[in-house]
């Protein structure tokens, strides 16, 4: 692997790149994809917006009305680098973690790490202080910035040699203070291309995080592929979504596609989906990024006018079943937008819209980007034949420092642990994660098509499914329901929603085994963690084993 010259003083993350033997294939296919050797991405996405839109051209806003026009983003983006370089001494390639709800400061923090040439690492403000030590420990940054509301955990979590500031307070010392101090005039770090910029932890879905790194270039790459091709955005466009800015679908969809198209993007802290709704609407938001669960919850709030007046509704983080995608239709006229994305990849690479979207498939491979199906010998699949999934493109997966890198990549391919099929017109559906795949009594079944179903039952306001050993049938599907309050969690309601599902989709696949539950794990990104399940389950069975041994 041929590096160009970096611009790092801090060789860390260089020095921590997997083995060039372990990297991905990577692909340039499209014009657009050629960058130069030097390249920052802040000052293509906020400078460049300056230049080619003008400085009073709207960039964020806030559900409280507030909005920052171009030219404010950049001279707050210059101060935060000034603050990092000048009052802290950051020097290129130090890593800089960043903690806060989505909201304008965290924005213009992010871009001023990238300007000062250093490296960012955005946390989920719901990270409690052993999991932000952990990551503290991975990537070892010398400044902290944090919302004043969240900083506490943060400052239990940082040692002696991280800088901790906060933003939003009124110290003297509060990294707003600060950034008001300065003049606003900064020259942009010229990094390389392939310098690392950020470092995405994974969202734990499969269990212990691991750290993703990835390059200027790599922003720019998700911008000029998924969203120049399948989102294709002008600059009249209001982004507005969901996911948490230190998620890669968050990022993408709030930050780095708004200012790479000359838009704008509403930031909103945190809000049920109902809220999240009404928010966009009354800002005149045009792209929507969400989970399905979002799209369900507004739909059975009757709220699904909110949603007809989107250009384009998007779908990701969750698999997207046929159901919901045709409920949406029917209710507003909007076409989801489904997706499959991967932090290893920072963005979506499976997709389709408007005429090309086949409702109950993913999409195909998003342009820049190639996909297949491998069998369990790692060899291309034929047409409906399910595998695993495969990508290459120019963006691709590696972890810093982990021995899991060679499981992610096979053979120059990026293996995402989901289980799909591809049809012979280059459409992917999806089937499962690989590790959720259940087997009982020699039958596949997919956990996910049974949470659809269950789904559909008018009493559940959420569920997931996962396998449960079974000394008799290998395995068999057990179901953690959430009802809506005021239902009733008895064996009556237990037997009517398994009656449910037998009517819905194949009986064998109905849930052996309900349970009813307050609430469902989720991590700070809001993805169900699949594996707690699994592993309540996996504890309950070596209790009933080492009752079972002490028995005479």
């Amino acid at each position: 692997m041929t590096f160009t010259s970096s611009a790092h003083v801090d060789t860390f993350t260089r020095d921590h790149l997997p083995p060039a033997s372990l990297w991905p294939a990577l692909e340039f296919t499209l014009p657009e994809l050629q960058y130069p050797e030097k390249l920052n991405a802040a000052s293509v996405l906020i400078d460049g917006g300056v230049t080619a839109y003008g400085p009073d051209r709207p960039a964020l806003h806030a559900p409280d009305g507030t909005t920052w026009t171009y030219g404010e983003l950049q001279q707050r983006a210059n101060q935060a680098a000034q603050v990092l370089t000048e009052d802290f001494g950051v020097v290129p390639g130090n890593r800089v973690l960043l903690r806060g709800p989505n909201n304008p400061w965290l924005v213009a923090a992010w871009l001023g790490v990238l300007k000062a040439g250093a490296v960012v690492v955005t946390t989920m403000p719901m990270l409690r202080a052993p999991e932000i030590s952990t990551l503290i420990g991975l990537t070892k940054p010398v400044v902290a910035i944090s919302d004043h509301r969240f900083v506490d955990e943060l400052s239990a979590a940082a040692s002696a040699d991280v800088s901790v500031l906060s933003y939003g307070g009124d110290g003297v010392d509060d990294f707003i203070a600060r950034c008001s101090a300065k003049d606003g005039q900064f020259s942009d770090v010229e990094t390389s291309a392939d310098d690392v910029a950020l470092l995405g932890p994974t969202s734990g879905t499969t269990g212990a995080p691991k750290v993703t790194m990835h390059f200027h270039r790599d922003i720019l790459a998700t911008a000029d592929t998924f969203a120049r091709h399948i989102l294709q955005p002008t600059s009249g466009d209001v982004f507005a979504g969901s996911p948490p800015i230190a998620f890669t679908f968050g990022l993408g969809g709030l930050v780095i596609f708004p200012l790479r198209f000359g838009a704008s993007s509403l930031l909103t802290e945190r809000a049920a989906p109902v809220e999240l709704a009404e928010n966009a609407a009354a800002a005149g938001a045009t792209i929507l990024f969400t989970a399905p669960t979002a799209y369900r919850a507004i739909l059975k709030a009757g709220r699904g006018e909110l949603l007809s007046r989107l250009r384009i509704a998007v779908s990701a983080g969750e698999h997207l079943p046929k159901e919901t995608w045709e409920a949406v239709r029917n209710a507003t006229g909007v076409r989801l937008v489904n997706g499959i994305g991967a932090t290893e990849l920072l963005h979506v690479f499976i997709s389709a819209a408007g005429d090309d979207i086949r409702p109950g498939t993913t999409g195909k491979a998003v342009p820049g980007y190639r996909a297949v199906i491998l069998d369990d010998s790692g060899m291309e699949a034929g047409p409906n034949q399910p595998g695993r999934l495969a990508v290459i493109g120019p963006t691709g997966c590696r972890y810093m420092d982990d021995d899991r890198q060679a499981k992610y990549v096979i053979n120059g391919w990026n293996v995402t642990g989901d289980t799909f099929v591809q049809d012979e017109d280059g459409y992917f559906t999806y089937q499962s994660r690989s590790d959720n795949m259940i087997v009982s009594s020699g039958y596949n079944i997919g956990a996910p098509e049974v949470e659809a179903a269950i789904d559909q039952h008018p009493d559940v306001v959420e569920n997931a499914v996962v396998a449960r050993a079974d000394e008799e049938r290998g395995s068999v599907v057990c179901a953690f329901i959430v009802l809506r309050d005021g239902v009733n969690a008895d064996d009556a309601k237990r037997k009517e929603i398994q009656d449910f599902v037998k009517a819905t989709i194949a009986p064998y696949k109905y849930p052996r085994d309900v349970r009813f539950v307050d609430e469902l794990p989720r991590n700070p990104s809001g993805k169900l963690q699949h594996f707690k399940l699994r592993d309540r389950l996996e504890h309950e069975n070596d209790q009933l084993a080492g009752a079972a041994a002490t028995q005479p």
